[in-house]
């Protein structure tokens, strides 16, 4: 077939010129870029560079220039919120070969220069790095389950460590009951946190979502068991739903989040090695350390980190050897001005930190140290609180039971020097009794109906052989009160002034609550309230006579520790002793006779009047838990006390 060309001087389309021009390569190798020649993009090396014997250079170029404002632009100033230009260019070039080098030596000002304070911080085996710039983003404001199974399905990961003093250790699970499984979790790649230069997100940069497999699972597991609990007084589930989100642009944050997920991890299952928890907990403390020297710091940030830090100690196997931040969050949290009063992720912060502190009380038999008083709890009953906001009337009833616990503390050791000075002690201290017993009756008499067991089934009526009874009770807030609840009943049953824990009255009262307290714990599902459930138990187990009841108790304890990793065995110890079971001669002499097994609560002081027979003071009295002692923790949790947490390495902050 013959073809036409076109006439002279006809016009050619456009379309026909654009088709004919050499289309213009987009990814030729940096070679032919830089020779201004057209690349055939061939592979490994293309012809240009093979012809002329050059190397074939790939990747993306950037240029580097160093620009100079000298007057940045001018914004008008507002009360609501204020700018700062902040230049990262050199930054960025450094992350690249040759690229910093491009820029001049930047220059500053003697008086732009902090002045940081230059002792050495913890001496952690990863380093000290240099102090992060803090996100421009801040906190929330300061006004504003898995399957119920063994927990030890969590997939196993393989670990390779650097270090050449510990073997080659591959961990594998074959429990596929929980809802992460090593199908879905690849095998993450060598750790590299031994090495010091090691380098992380800076604070100023979002991130994204967790791309790392390691960081995921950890952060997974903090989610949905670590912040479960520690949200159980949160209405709006800060550290389960909220803060993870935060720690994306916050290492520090971030770090603290995953170490106490891999805490939690290595404590359920033994395939973990609480290496990797200690690595992001040392990094989380240095780079807390470095920040509270900065006077511009984030308070809010630096407050979050070292509760949730306090929370990994708590979790630790010796938590009263490795307290390092227990302190430095309450007085981060005064620092910041947080009360009962305040909201959003303030009073989530506050209220972990003084239900914390008021376990550990009720444990060593130690004073609140922060006065219940200058909480700013609204103890007025008859003010109604928002329906189905049962975390208000929760509050009340802590700062009850810290009243309790100041009580039960502050009892005498020794009778006054004279019988009339006797008579005004013992009477000062049953007013109070009364006190206290009537206002914890009165806050079971006006909560709401929610806040009341919606079951209640006698031992014979269930099925599960439980010597207890079958209380059930929905919201976790309400489970977490009704702990504290009977706790602050069997302690007032065991501090009465006048009457003694074997006198009926009392006797029952105890009775009558530490079994409803046993009742709830032996048939909860909910994993969430495990760390009340813990203490408030084993002030129970103590009232408990029945070999029986004591038994189920000591199970009970098992599966605690077994679907949630808190350490119980030390318990087990404490209770036989108390229980008698060390004689077993003594046990059954007092079962044929049926006697109650000897209890020692842990305060129990009698006193003697003319209406009573005399009763002798029990054997714990000489070797019992201390009486009297304000939390030697927290006494000096403040910053403006003489030697104060962080003491080499707090400065004041400006804003305040």
């Amino acid at each position: 077939m013959a073809t036409t060309e076109p006439a002279l001087g006809a016009t050619v389309p456009e379309n026909t010129v654009a088709a004919a021009r050499p289309k213009r390569v987009r990814t030729g190798c940096l070679t032919c870029r830089e020779r201004h020649l057209k690349c055939d993009e061939g592979l490994p090396e293309c012809q240009n560079c093979r012809k002329s014997s050059r190397t074939c250079k790939r990747g993306v170029r950037l240029n580097f220039i160093d620009t100079q404002v000298k007057s940045p632009p001018i914004t008008p100033p507002t009360q609501e919120w204020d700018i700062t230009f902040q230049d990262e260019s050199r930054e960025i070039a450094s992350e690249y070969r040759g690229g910093l080098g491009r820029y001049a030596a930047l220059s500053q000002e003697a008086d732009d220069v902090p002045d940081v304070k230059d002792e050495a911080l913890y001496q952690f085996s990863n380093g000290v790095m240099n102090t992060p710039t803090l996100a421009p983003q801040q906190l929330p404001s300061l006004q504003q389950s898995l399957p119920a199974g063994d927990m030890e399905s969590y997939p196993a990961v393989s670990q390779r460590r650097p270090d050449a003093s510990r073997e080659q250790q591959i961990h594998s699970s074959n429990n596929t009951d929980s809802t992460f499984t090593s199908q879905t979790i690849p095998p993450p790649p060598l750790p590299t946190y031994n090495n010091s230069k090691q380098t992380l997100t800076p604070p100023s940069e979002d991130r994204g979502p967790l791309d790392s497999p390691e960081e995921l699972l950890f952060m997974q597991v903090f989610v949905e068991e670590v912040g479960l609990w520690m949200d159980s007084l949160d209405p709006y589930k800060h550290f389960s739903r909220l803060l993870p989100f935060d720690s994306l642009h916050e290492p520090m944050l971030l770090n603290a989040f995953l170490a106490c997920g891999a805490r939690h991890l290595a404590l359920v299952n033994p395939a973990y090695h609480e290496d990797k928890a200690l690595h992001y907990y040392d990094d989380a403390t240095t780079r807390l350390l470095e920040a509270l020297q900065n006077p511009n710091r984030n308070t809010v940030t630096c407050a979050t980190t070292a509760v949730i830090l306090n929370v990994y100690e708590i979790m630790s196997e010796r938590p009263l050897q490795r307290m390092n931040h227990i302190a430095g969050a309450r007085a981060l949290i005064k620092e910041c001005r947080w009360t009962a009063k305040s909201s959003g992720v303030g009073a989530a912060c506050f209220w972990i930190n003084v239900g914390m502190e008021l376990l550990s009380c009720i444990r060593f038999n130690w004073q609140v140290a922060w006065d219940p008083d200058l909480w700013g709890v609204d103890m007025d009953f008859s003010r109604e609180i928002e329906y189905g906001r049962e975390e208000g009337w929760t509050y009340r009833l802590m700062y009850i039971v810290a009243k309790i616990a100041n009580f039960r503390s502050s009892v005498p050791r020794q009778a006054e020097s004279t019988q009339h000075a006797e008579q005004v002690r013992l009477s000062n201290r049953f007013n109070d009794w009364n006190r206290l017993k009537e206002w914890i009756d009165s806050w079971n008499n006006n909560v709401p109906r929610t806040m009341h067991p919606m079951g209640y089934l006698q031992p014979h009526q269930t099925s599960s052989k439980s010597a207890f009874p079958e209380v059930w009770l929905i919201k976790r807030t309400t489970i977490v009160a009704r702990l504290f609840y009977h706790t602050g009943m069997c302690l007032l049953a065991q501090t009465h002034p006048l009457l003694s824990t074997r006198s009926p009255d009392m006797h029952e009262l105890q009775q009558s609550h530490a079994h409803d307290l046993c009742g709830i714990v032996a048939h909860v599902k909910d994993r969430g309230v495990a760390s009340v459930a813990i203490r408030s138990l084993a002030i129970a187990a103590e009232c408990l006579v029945s070999r029986r009841e004591q038994e189920e108790v000591l199970d009970i304890f098992d599966r605690i520790q077994k679907e949630t990793g808190w350490r119980t065995g030390f318990l087990h110890k404490e209770l036989k002793e108390k229980w008698g079971w060390n004689n077993e001669e003594q046990y059954q002499q007092q079962q044929q006779q049926n006697i109650p097994a000897p209890m020692l609560p842990l305060q129990s002081y009698q006193y003697q009047t003319s209406s009573l027979p005399p009763v002798p003071p029990p054997p714990s009295l000489k070797q019992g838990a201390r009486q009297g002692i304000i939390n030697p923790i927290l006494r000096s949790a403040d910053f403006s006390a003489p030697t104060h947490p962080y003491q080499n390495h707090y400065s004041l902050v400006d804003r305040f």
